[in-house]
Parts: structure tokens; sequence; C-alpha cells
């Protein structure tokens, strides 16, 4: 388990499945640094088939516009997210809107909200 400020990874090697955990209120420069530090500790495994971010312990501190600063980032490193599927977990009605908007993005990979961790896992690894 990597853990930092307001995030932590855990790398599920049965499920071959990334999970990524955010913690307080997360702004664009907050996800863009952390997977920067993923990428930079090699904190990625070949091996991931996809990814589980999880805020349910977590807000977003944004305009809802700003999804297209997420969407940037995620196709301005494709080779690291390439075919592979992004589940995003969120309880809080107001965060959902980031996601759904992200997800609606031409990213070269898959991303779709979730409300449970067990529906974001199978979604992944089907």
């Amino acid at each position: 388990m990597e853990l930092t400020q307001n995030y932590k990874y855990h790398f599920d090697a049965s499920l071959g499945v990334l999970f990524k955990y955010y913690y307080g209120e997360i702004s664009v420069t907050d996800i863009s640094s952390s997977w920067k530090y993923a990428f930079d500790n090699n904190l990625i495994p070949k091996e991931t088939k996809g990814f589980v971010i999880d805020y349910t312990n977590a807000s977003f501190a944004m305009e809802v516009q700003q999804h297209n600063l997420i969407a940037d980032f995620y196709r301005d490193h494709i080779e690291e997210f390439d075919k592979c599927k992004i589940a995003v977990i969120t309880l809080n009605p107001k965060d959902i809107v980031i996601p759904i908007l992200v997800g609606s993005k031409n990213l070269g990979c898959e991303s779709q909200p979730f409300s449970t961790l067990e529906a974001a896992i199978e979604w992944v690894l089907k």
C-alpha cells in the first residue's frame, strides 16, 4: 500500500486491478499529480487490467467544466491508460457529474461511474 497526502494506491495481483483511494477535497491538480506520482514511482504494474478509483471518502473541489482538464490528462497519458477501464466510485450526487462528463469524452480508454465497489470491479474485469 502506497500512502501519500490525500490518496493511496493498492494493486490487487489476483484481480489485476489497481485501486486508487482519495480522501478529502480533490482538485484537478490533485488528480494529475497523484497519477504522475504513480507513473514516476512505477506503481502501475504491466499486468494491470483496469483501475478502480474510489472517491467515497472524498469530494470534488472543482468547477464542472474542469472535467475537460481531467479528460485531457487521460488522453495525454494514453500509453498508461490505453485499452484499460477506469471505474470511478462516488456516493455523493453532486460529485457524480464530473465522472459522467469525463466518461463521455473520447479518452482512448473507458471510464464509468459506480456507487458500489463490487459493480466497479465487475465492470473493469468484463
